[in-house]
């Protein structure tokens, strides 16, 4: 069964980002509900007129880009897993890994970053989602909706709502993560979450070994991964996707500059299309050195980067590699 297409809209008024030449009802976006292809479902926001999952399925979205390739088969039962989830939307990508840890008997501690706290409000009362997850990761959505925390003996969990340039820097300097989750609107379209400032901040905040985990793709935010100091990898595209050449991108904060990413069943080395298109004018970063640009901004500085750089167009790299396949 189909579920009807509706908008949520809220009178309250929350903390936006800078956002310039937008119009809307709410100063975040008017939400509308939608069924994806698996039967869980996604929102779609009027602001960034973009989805917050592909099409093809909302939890299997979750599963593929970010459970599974955060290997949390290799923790220790014995070890504290640290979570960072920047842009917790709907919690799917939080809930995928806390329904797994509490099988598994894991203990963690996970830290969220969330402008808008509608979205999870509408899942938790959303019986097509609640459906997904057991009574215990409903009741930690739950809390961290209501009171922004949770606690019990072995796990507890906070998000911290407002800007995530900003409220990162609130989350104690000491506390590292083994694994960070970016789920940010695209860059074209919140490019305040993909400067190179804000990625280096975000690998600083890494364990050795800790692994930054997101649906990305783009030669700009690879590149600007890899200035940050970190191993980046390609995740291999699913056997349903053989026109894709990848389906996201993994960065390790590997413990010595000399070690190589190796070949895993999920992930690969970037091969050397991948690589070359880090030399292309799509690889100029996104800037934000105030860390507080606006979106067009931060587009309008880059699309100046990239009319006055020498390096090679993206169109030439297309056609160079559009005639080998």
């Amino acid at each position: 069964m189909q579920l009807p297409f509706l908008t949520l809209s809220s009178g309250q008024i929350l903390n936006a980002y800078t956002i310039k030449g937008f119009k809307g009802q709410h100063p975040l976006g008017d939400l509308s509900i939608y069924q994806t292809d698996d039967g869980s479902i996604s929102l779609h926001n009027s602001i960034f007129n973009e989805g917050f999952h592909c099409s093809t399925g909302a939890l299997q979205e979750a599963q593929d880009k970010f459970l599974k390739p955060s290997q949390l088969d290799k923790f220790k039962s014995s070890a504290s897993i640290g979570i960072l989830d920047v842009c917790v939307g709907m919690g799917y990508n939080t809930a995928c890994i806390i329904e797994h840890l509490i099988k598994e008997s894991n203990p963690f501690e996970w830290w969220g970053l969330e402008l808008d706290s509608r979205p999870i409000e509408l899942g938790i009362n959303n019986p097509y989602y609640k459906k997904l997850w057991s009574q215990q990761v409903q009741e930690i959505l739950l809390s961290l909706h209501n009171n922004g925390l949770w606690e019990n003996k072995k796990n507890r969990g906070k998000v911290i709502w407002g800007d995530a340039r900003i409220m990162l820097t609130l989350i104690p300097i000491e506390v590292h993560f083994d694994l960070i989750l970016l789920d940010a609107f695209s860059p074209s379209k919140c490019p305040m979450l993909w400067s190179e400032e804000f990625l280096i901040q975000l690998s600083k905040r890494l364990v050795p070994g800790g692994k930054l985990l997101t649906y990305c793709t783009a030669a700009a935010i690879r590149g600007s991964l890899k200035r940050a100091g970190l191993q980046v990898a390609s995740l291999k595209p699913l056997n349903t996707e053989k026109r894709k050449w990848s389906n996201g991108t993994i960065a390790i904060a590997t413990t010595k500059i000399s070690n190589k990413i190796t070949q895993e069943l999920i992930w690969t080395p970037l091969n050397e299309r991948e690589e070359e298109h880090l030399l292309t004018k799509a690889a100029v970063p996104y800037r934000d050195p105030t860390s507080n640009g606006s979106s067009q901004e931060i587009i309008q500085r880059r699309e100046k980067e990239q009319k006055d750089s020498n390096l090679e167009p993206t169109n030439d790299w297309k056609r160079r590699w559009r005639k080998t396949q």
